[in-house]
């Protein structure tokens, strides 16, 4: 974010119309300008180990993806990413389009909405949300 264009580019993937969504892309880039995140490039099968490693030992290892493993391009990779994240020490929240992972979805009493993603803690079905994360339904236990 400290490039301009970069920025910019950014900011051209939000449509025109959607005004509130291109706020809070920019509060999003002044916190993240504030506090800098420890961006790391890899690919998410291979590096996922090692900087889950890297870690704090005290703290809780959240990992969070969504909308991302669409784009693993087959089955056996996406079961590596499962395999390697529960293996780790963490909470995994995926939040997918619910063909992404059908094996959470198959404990499911009811279909969730094909329009919407499904939110998982640990391989749990939680609440389905709206793919551009414009809303949530939690599931009622």
């Amino acid at each position: 974010v400290e490039n301009g264009a970069d920025v910019e580019w950014l900011e051209s993937l939000i449509w025109p119309e959607q005004t509130a969504r291109l706020e809070n892309v920019r509060r999003a880039i002044a916190i993240v300008r504030r506090e800098p995140p420890n961006l790391v490039k890899g690919d998410l099968l291979s590096a996922l180990s090692s900087v889950a490693a890297e870690a704090p030992s005290n703290a809780t290892l959240v990992v969070f993806h969504s909308a991302a493993l669409a784009y693993v391009p087959d089955r056996s990779s996406r079961d590596k990413f499962v395999t390697t994240v529960t293996g780790l020490d963490a909470i995994w929240i995926s939040n997918e389009h619910p063909l992404v992972f059908p094996e959470i979805t198959a404990g499911m009493s009811f279909a969730p909405p094909k329009d919407q993603f499904l939110l998982a803690v640990d391989g749990d079905p939680v609440a389905s949300t709206g793919p551009h994360g414009q809303s949530i339904n939690w599931f009622h236990r």
